[in-house]
């Protein structure tokens, strides 16, 4: 087969569709391939040569993907090879549209999607231009200033509803370009991992927003597919050292994601390459922190924890890359992970976090099962296989199942649905039926049996589909499943019920499932004739008896449910007649699974089941709607099985019936219809749905019933008499299989031949599949012929007599005959050929050939017939005018005429709509029934018969480039004509009709846009205002079609943007119907929505002409088209510029035109608004804008409308940035700056070389002459990790472009800007303007009038300061906040516009900013204090702290110095904050002065000081981090800042006694003492510590642990808040260091400090130290349980609490010691219970008869404390496992109840176990019971039940 093809093809393809072979016209694909292949080679390389990218290479790129899935990739290697280079040469050019990047990359991506088709020999690709690409978009310079729209960047017009699509949008130029480089990948060369790491490495500066930036680059670009040979070039050369980074990050960094991403992908790639074993049990310690689970009793979530969480897919990759291998650690560490979350999965929890469980539930097994195929089934590829040392074993899968398990089968029943549980089942039973199906059928057959609890049915059975074909198909593992299928079938039964419509659906389901996979043959007779079988196969032989049974019980059971949803029961007569939801569900539920068990059942079954069926349908008579559409397709199932049978019952039956009704005439004109009539003919339109040959030897009773009914009265009748014409003329004109049997052939062999109990769960043969085609005959094709033109002739010649005038028809005769005209149309669409017509030319001019392929699709037309399809389309177009023009209310007409109309136009043989569904369908079917491990298609047989159906329906529906005819040129402008007529509805169907067809036919849309825009035009007075909102709807297109208003396309935007905003001029437009002020707003926001930067440079550069060439001469087929000559391609050239130069032209003239609506005077507001939104976007950063447009978006700045001011503000901002004179920048190497030499190896942080860089105050430049001497880096992240090896910097003064130009040496565009901004009168104005207040208290520091200000300083330098200046000073001395907001933008923007500015001028324009900006920070207010921290942090981003020293030097004067009160003080704090953040790690001396001016301080009085100091200490140990390779910092560290604070706090740590919070009064004078001074330094500590939770990299355990002691003795045991500030602060403080991530080597510290604690004297604190170890070992699991010193520590701990004088800690212990338990930390193990059972005996003293009076004894004795503590004990063992019953547990509750009468608090901690015990085991108590003995059951019994008190 293989070698016949490659000699047709003349290559051998690539991978083609195998089910193309599989049509019934399979032969003459090959040839039709070859054909389109060599043009789109051919017509592509041409275009390409000849410098055409649109619409030549754009046309042939789409063919390009529509051949590919048509064909797959059915093309040789050297061509794919081709293909792939010459789309990466078109994808990375750097000027080229990102709409057209985007659908090139699509296709590049499909070209790469199977990577095992080409190997790294075969293909090599750059990886440098994917960067620059991705660079250039996704971290673009100019797209905030506007400059560049990008697909879906965030737009100024958006209401919330649009947020969602933007959403899905943004990520999709996003996502496309990573998934372009996840293609491209595993081709880059060998050195490419070395050049990445040159490249981002130095960007590694962790308190840098580049950090993100580089590991998200990392992630996406490293190659991990290498050979093994190649590793010391590939992963090894960055592993260690990021690995070691991800192990030193305890806080949950965004980047920390991508690295774990990372991570997985290598695990993945390099199975058996990488040692893991040290690193798992971290790698688990930090999944189970990303789950995010609730933990311990008070616990504060930290935001980042829940926003950074790892992405569950890629933790499951991971996971599934670490089993196996021979230390087999990783799974002991996932069976560990999922004990302890277990009892998440029950029902009963819930929460945010539960849908990750779920999903990490429902994807580690399909990870594990791929991984499985990956190991033994796939075929070898060129990636490297995984050695065998580390090949999964049948132990390890076998560990894994049963880890599994437990979790899972909680999971059938949880609140969010089944189905993750269900498609994990499916997985996991791919691997060990014997371990998974049987617990499920426990659970699934009680659940069958009761009545009580329906969603434990659908779980169960929704399960049970998943795991069916497990189930059915038995194997070794697995023998005795078949046996339960009959039993399983059998009890579904009942779930057929009318009453519960879930239930019906699943049992559907269920049963569907379970039928398609098994004959029902009844093979008992076997058991005699046969000597050969197993016991297995006796038992399926004797029980396939049965099978006849059950189908006729399910049809009794369908009968029921139809009797039961007749119209009369379920609802009024006042109600519709039409179908529910829900009916229609069940209808075809109903009829898909009876059509199913027919298609399955010997024939003698079926015999009996048609009996059943005729007798139930033709001895009752149904109404036609509900129950008759039910029992019809019950029928239809039966006909289509066996038509012969079927048939010869059926139709004599209902042909007879009509007739005999029909015989009296006045039948034919009744309104209202008999029933039986109706009945009759709804089951002969259904039954008649069959094989065409069949419907044959009916011929003349069907047509005699056709003539007799089609002209009804009634409308009802004909319209069933017209689906019966519909389905007669489908079934005799279309291709499509016959038959879906399971097995090829059918069961209908004798059982001695044949026996069907070994067919049961086959896979079908994709190679055998054996179809039966439907092709139609020469006999039924001239059947449906002699129909049409008995039929279809004379309905068409009454139509033209009527549209003529010549015949009169009333309104319901013309609806008649439509409606038959459609329905021969949908009949017969197959057999009449397509709209003839001329081609319309001169559209696009092209130098390639842009012609249409026509695809076969097995219909050879007849063209000595007559073509219907034009016949009926000039009788509609007259029809259509005539009741255009005479009556156009008669909008049923009219409906039926547009539905024409489009089935005119595209139907031929099948719906769009119709294939997207059974595609869907079709998948999901897949889905649930894949057989994921051993893959190759291994489908049911059904399935696969579907999928070639499906591709033969594709090829009919490919109508993508269909070339515009004059035909459909006329069609479009009637449905334009509809499409703006008077009736809404009719407008809104033929609008819907018109935008499918302006998406088929090529370049259609140019020449219907100027007969939409004319009914726009405001000089055409005739339109109506609904013709006026027809074509505003034509243009605003719908949410899938084409938008008119917005094609990416100079020529159309020219026309359309224009008139839509001179329409406001129209007399049809008015602004007072709301609904024309929606559309209106409509269209403007789609146009801002989905507006891109449409290309003015469509230039093609000339590597990819070189690969073009080589396309056309390599490889079979040879295109036919000649490689372009010299002349063509000189041609080609000058046809690219004269684009380029067209493009700039209609850009210029579309701006004019729109100023000069704009400047029109009768424009109202609103078009004005829009048209500014217009200009907003056509701002570009390849080309300045025109100098008008330029004055009048200065002039706007003072426009009276605020949106129009807010327009111009951003876009002045950008006009600055066009006309930014460019700096040069010059290389240096940064070892020469410093003097000192590179270092050899890896070292990050304060180094030699990079000192220079850092703020000194003595080498300060002071003078012009230091100035310019000194280099500036302005990037802080530069020599961080280390430098890059050329640094690119500023060259100096004298070679940067001149300052302070005079008027006349500026360009035109900088005159116009700087005229108006030197005149004062402008400035007074636009000053006023930006002071005024927008929305009060929402209004906050705005970005763009930064960037404006920003841009002013930069390009003019400081020319304008002197006009400003008097108004700077005027607003800081206002308090008010928009003055106060105002001057803070221009501040700013002076300080980052000054960047390039002399020495002379920055120093006088700091003489003038300092006394402002103090002045302002003693003016500062509650309104304005974080405005004025945007301004100052703003000013010092991205800039050297040289540069700034004058800003610092002031900010650091003193800024606690009590003047202006605690407010200004908490506010100088945070400005000063804002800058030194912005610095990181440069400034190492301004925090060590800061720190130290600070630490007096540190006792301040007031709260919002003490809290800002807080946050500032934050920022000053932010560098101080504990990461690989880095050197300690000279920043301040915390070690030592620890010391000297703990030095203070000593009267606090020394004394026993509690804590309280002393207030002093603020006046008094005088030294407070010691104990007082320390009490404030705490609560500034207190606070520091809060802050840096969530912000630090590291977290200083060491130093923290010294702090503990004192914490644990303030924080206070009740969750109540009406504590003061110190102890909740301190509660705070300790959950949040509980839930800390800790490392091995300090847990042994922190544990022994809370032994120590544990022996504290106050009981709070011993309380306490139990609530912090419950979290601490939670979200330490892992690293714990992998130190056994650790884990005795704890026990030990916890049990010697559990013996403590006070109840509250003994029962605290309990808690702990139950959780411990729970999540598997401790394992409950014989001398633990004996222990327990020890404390439990001991004897408590005799009660002394005490005299009355005498004190009664309060403090509890030594002995009951050791009993309670027994008793405790035994009550954590039991409450540890509440959902299940451990075989230990009915001993201890026998142990327990004996002490129900001891003294209290024994006797109440008894009760409380024994009734949490009977609420958390009620549900499942039948199982449960199951584990005690009868004696036991007898007391629990007694213990559980109440006494009663009346006995």
């Amino acid at each position: 087969m293989k070698k016949a093809q490659s000699d047709i093809l003349g290559f051998v393809p690539q991978k083609d569709i195998v089910y193309n072979k599989l049509l019934p016209y399979a032969d003459r694909l090959d040839d039709e391939s070859n054909d389109i292949l060599s043009k789109i080679k051919g017509n592509l390389s041409r275009a390409v040569q000849l410098r055409e990218i649109w619409p030549g290479v754009l046309f042939w790129t789409r063919k390009l993907s529509t051949y590919m899935r048509l064909y797959g990739r059915k093309f040789s290697k050297e061509d794919h090879v081709l293909f792939i280079k010459l789309l990466y040469e078109l994808v990375t050019i750097p000027k080229l549209e990102i709409s057209m990047m985007q659908g090139l990359a699509r296709l590049l991506i499909n070209l790469l999607k199977k990577r095992e088709l080409l190997s790294r020999e075969d293909l090599e690709l750059r990886w440098r231009p994917l960067y620059e690409l991705h660079d250039r978009i996704l971290f673009s310079k100019t797209e905030h200033l506007g400059l560049n729209w990008f697909p879906n960047s965030p737009r100024p017009r958006s209401s919330s509803k649009l947020i969602m699509i933007k959403l899905v949008q943004r990520c999709s130029v996003e996502s496309v370009l990573k998934t372009l480089v996840k293609s491209c990948r595993p081709y880059f060369s060998e050195s490419a991992t070395q050049e990445m790491l040159d490249e981002w490495r130095p960007l590694l500066c962790p308190f840098d927003v580049t950090m993100q930036r580089a590991i998200s680059y990392f992630e996406l670009f490293l190659p991990t597919t290498l050979p093994p040979e190649l590793h010391h070039k590939g992963f090894k050369l960055w592993f260690d050292e990021l690995i070691t980074l991800w192990m030193s990050v305890q806080n949950l960094p965004s980047w920390e994601v991508h690295l774990v991403n990372l991570f997985a992908r290598l695990a993945n790639d390099n199975i058996g390459y990488i040692d893991w074993d040290p690193y798992i049990p971290k790698i688990f310690t930090r999944i189970l922190r990303s789950l995010n689970l609730p933990v311990g009793t008070s616990q504060m979530m930290v935001p980042r924890y829940v926003t950074n969480a790892y992405d569950i897919s890629h933790v499951v990759l991971w996971v599934s890359s670490l089993l196996g291998g021979p230390s087999k650690q990783a799974q002991a560490q996932l069976s560990g992970l999922f004990n302890s979350i277990g009892s998440f999965f029950h029902p009963s929890n819930h929460g945010r976090w539960l849908m990750k469980l779920m999903k990490l539930l429902q994807r580690l097994p399909a990870s594990v099962v791929r991984r499985l195929h990956r190991e033994r089934y796939r075929k070898p590829t060129w990636l490297t296989p995984i050695p065998d040392s580390h090949k999964l074993t049948e132990e390890d899968i076998t560990d894994f199942v049963e880890s599994m398990m437990q979790p899972v089968l909680l999971a059938m029943f949880s609140k969010t649905g089944s189905l993750d549980a269900a498609q994990a089942l499916q997985n996991l039973a791919l691997m060990r039926p014997e371990l998974v199906i049987p617990p499920v059928l426990e659970k699934t057959y009680p659940a069958l049996e009761t009545l009580t609890e329906p969603h434990q049915l659908t779980a169960t059975l929704s399960c049970m589909i998943g795991v069916a074909r497990s189930l059915v198909s038995g194997g070794q593992r697995f023998p005795e499943g078949p046996t339960h299928m009959l039993p399983l079938l059998m009890r579904a039964l009942p779930g057929v019920d009318p009453n519960d419509f879930s239930k019906c659906m699943i049992t559907f389901q269920f049963i569907a499932t379970f039928v398609t996979l098994v004959p029902l043959v009844d093979c008992s007779s076997a058991l005699h004739e046969r000597t050969d079988l197993t016991e297995v196969e006796r038992e399926m032989c004797s029980a396939s008896a049965e099978f006849e049974d059950f189908v006729l019980q399910f049809m009794d059971r369908c009968f029921a449910l139809i009797d039961s949803s007749t119209l009369e029961q379920t609802r009024e007569e006042t109600e519709t007649e039409k179908m529910t939801h829900l009916e229609s569900l069940v209808e075809l539920g109903l009829s898909s699974t009876f059509s199913t068990i027919l298609t399955q059942c010997s024939l003698d079954i079926f015999k009996v089941a048609l009996e059943k069926v005729f007798n139930f349908a033709t001895t009752n008579i149904f109404e036609t709607r509900v129950s008759g559409r039910m029992v019809a397709d019950m029928c239809r199932a039966a006909a289509k099985c066996h038509p012969a049978e079927s048939l010869k019952v059926f139709v004599p039956h209902c042909c007879n019936a009509i007739n005999q009704i029909a015989v009296n005439e006045e039948v034919l004109n009744e309104e209202e219809l008999d029933k039986e009539l109706l009945w009759n003919l709804q089951l002969l339109s259904e039954v008649t749905r069959v094989d065409g040959d069949k419907v044959l030897p009916y011929r003349s009773d069907l047509v005699q019933i056709l003539q007799l009914t089609l002209h009804l009265k009634c409308k009802q009748g004909y319209t069933l008499a017209c689906n019966l014409l519909h389905h007669i003329l489908r079934s005799s004109a279309l291709i499509y299989p016959t038959e879906y049997c399971s097995v090829p052939g059918g069961f209908h062999q004798p059982i001695s031949d044949y026996l069907p109990i070994k067919d049961w769960g086959r896979p079908g043969d994709l190679w055998n599949l054996d179809i039966r085609w439907h092709v139609p005959s020469v006999e039924e094709t001239s059947f449906a012929f002699y129909l049409l033109d008995l039929i279809l002739q004379p309905e068409l010649q009454r139509l033209q007599r009527f549209a003529q005038g010549e015949q009169d028809m009333s309104r319901d005769d013309v609806l008649q005959s439509l409606t038959i005209v459609q329905h021969c149309l949908l009949g017969a669409g197959g057999l009449m050929p397509p709209l003839k017509g001329e081609p319309i030319p001169e559209l696009v001019r092209s130098m390639v050939n842009l012609d249409e392929t026509t695809l076969y699709t097995g219909m050879e037309y007849d063209e000595s017939r007559e073509n219907y399809r034009d016949a009926v389309c000039g009788v509609m177009r007259q029809l259509l005018h005539y009741i255009l023009e005479h009556s156009e209310d008669d909008t049923k007409s009219l409906f039926s005429i547009i539905k024409i109309i489009s089935d005119l136009l595209h139907f031929k043989g099948s719906h769009k709509h119709e294939f997207d569904s059974r595609w869907k369908s079709f998948n999901l079917v897949k889905k649930s029934m894949e057989n994921r491990l051993h893959g190759r298609k291994q489908h049911i047989r059904a399935l696969l018969i579907d999928r070639v159906m499906l591709q033969h329906e594709l090829r009919k529906l490919t109508v993508e480039g269909c070339q515009y005819r004059s035909i459909h040129q006329e069609l479009m402008r009637d449905l334009l004509r509809l499409s703006t007529s008077a009736y809404s509805q009719v407008r809104s169907r033929a609008q819907n009709v018109l935008f499918t067809a302006l998406g088929t036919y090529n370049f259609c849309c140019r020449d219907l846009i100027p007969h939409v825009l004319e009914l726009l035009n405001p000089d055409n007075s005739s339109v109506t205002q609904q013709q006026f909102k027809g074509a505003l709807y034509c243009l605003l297109g719908n949410h899938s079609g084409v938008c008119l208003a917005n094609l990416h396309d100079w020529e159309c935007i020219a026309l359309t943007w224009p008139a839509i905003v001179r329409s406001g001029l129209s007399s049809a437009m008015s602004l007072e119907k709301p609904s024309i002020v929606r559309l209106f707003d409509d269209l403007a926001d789609k146009i801002h929505r989905q507006y891109e930067t449409i290309g003015i440079d469509f230039s093609i550069p000339g590597e990819c002409c070189a690969v073009a060439k080589q396309l056309m001469i390599t490889g079979n087929p040879f295109p036919e088209d000649p490689v372009p000559s010299e002349e063509e391609a000189a041609e080609g050239l000058k046809r690219q510029e004269l684009k380029n130069s067209e493009s700039v032209e209609k850009y210029k003239q579309l701006i004019g035109d729109l100023l000069d609506c704009i400047n029109n005077r009768n424009m109202p507001w609103k078009f004005e608004h829009i048209s500014i939104g217009f200009l907003s976007l056509l701002l570009r950063d390849d080309h300045q804008l025109p100098p008008p447009a330029i004055t009048f978006f200065v002039k706007s700045l003072n426009h009276d409308s605020l949106y129009v001011r807010k327009v111009a503000i951003s876009a002045v901002a950008g006009i600055m940035k066009q006309i930014k004179r460019p700096h040069k920048k010059v290389p240096v190497c940064p070892s020469e700056l410093c003097g000192a030499k590179e270092l050899s190896d890896m070292i990050a942080g304060d180094r030699q070389d990079n000192q220079w860089l850092q703020y000194n105050s003595s080498s300060l430049p002071r003078t012009q002459q230091d100035w310019d001497g000194c280099v500036f880096v302005e990037k802080t992240h530069w020599g961080y990790y280390c430098w890059p090896r050329k640094l690119l910097m500023y060259a100096p003064l004298e070679e940067q472009p001149k300052q302070n130009l005079a008027r006349e040496e500026m360009t035109e565009r900088e005159q116009i800007i700087f005229d108006h901004f030197s005149d004062p009168v402008f400035i007074n104005q636009f000053i006023e303007f930006l002071s005024l207040e927008d929305r009060k208290g929402k209004d906050k520091f705005s970005p763009r009038r930064f960037c404006l200000f920003k841009g002013l300083f930069r390009n003019f330098s400081d020319a304008f300061l002197p006009l400003l200046r008097p108004h700077m000073e005027r607003l800081v001395a206002d308090s008010h906040e928009s003055k106060q907001r105002c001057v803070a933008e221009i501040i700013s923007g002076l300080i980052r516009g000054c960047k390039h500015w002399s020495y002379s001028k920055v120093d006088s324009l700091w003489e003038l900013l300092c006394p402002l900006l103090r002045t302002a920070l003693s003016n500062i207010t509650i309104e304005t204090y974080a405005d004025w921290g945007t301004c100052i942090a703003t000013a010092c981003e991205s800039r050297d702290p040289r540069k700034l020293h004058w800003l610092f030097e002031m900010l650091m004067e003193s800024p606690v110095n009590g003047e202006g009160g605690s407010f200004v003080d908490a506010c100088r704090l945070y400005v000063l904050q804002g800058g030194l953040a912005q610095q990181e790690w440069r400034v190492p001396e301004l925090l060590h002065r800061l720190l130290q001016y600070l630490e007096p301080k540190l006792t301040q009085v007031y709260k919002n000081v003490r809290e800002r100091i807080g946050s500032v200490l934050t920022y000053i140990f932010m560098i101080d981090v504990n990461l690989p390779y880095t050197q300690p910092t000279t920043s301040p560290r915390i070690s030592d800042f620890t010391e000297r604070i703990l030095l203070q706090l000593k009267p606090l740590t020394e004394g026993d006694e509690e804590i309280q919070n002393h207030v002093i009064e603020e006046n008094e004078v005088g030294e407070q003492d010691e104990r007082t001074q320390a009490i404030k330094l705490l609560k500034t500590v207190l606070k520091w510590l809060i802050a840096s939770a969530g912000r630090s990299f590291s977290t200083a355990v060491p130093e923290q642990l010294r702090l503990l002691p004192l914490l644990f003795k303030i924080a206070p045991v009740e969750n109540d808040d009406s504590y003061d500030e110190l102890k909740r602060d301190a509660k705070t403080c300790l959950s949040l260091m509980s839930q800390g991530l800790l490392y091995t080597e300090q847990i042994p510290m922190v544990l022994s400090a809370l032994q120590e604690i544990a022996g504290s004297s106050s009981w709070h604190a011993r309380y306490t130290v139990l609530t912090y170890l419950q979290i601490m070992v939670f979200y330490n699991l892992f690293t714990f349980m992998s130190d056994q010193k650790a884990v005795n520590d704890v026990r030990a701990l916890v049990i010697r609490l559990l013996e403590d004088e006070q109840l509250e800690v003994r029962e605290m212990a309990a808690t702990t010691l139950s959780g411990f338990l729970q999540c598997n930390f401790l394992s409950m193990d014989a001398p633990m219970q004996a222990h327990f059972e020890a404390l439990c005996k001991t004897c408590l003293p005799k009660k002394r008869k005490r005299e009355l009076g005498s004190i009664v004894d309060t403090i509890p004795s030594a002995d009951l404390v050791r009993r309670h503590a027994g008793v405790l004990g035994l009550s954590a063992c039991i409450l540890s496992s509440p959902y299940d019953v451990p075989t230990w547990m009915p001993q201890l509750l026998m142990d327990l109840s004996a002490h129900l009468n001891d003294t209290q608090p024994i006797e109440m901690t008894v009760k409380k176990t024994l009734s949490n015990f009977r609420r958390t085991h009620h549900d499942n108590w039948q199982q449960h019971k199951q584990q005690f003995t009868d004696d036991q059951l007898l007391v629990l019994t007694d213990l559980l039940v109440s006494p009663c008190y009346y006995a």
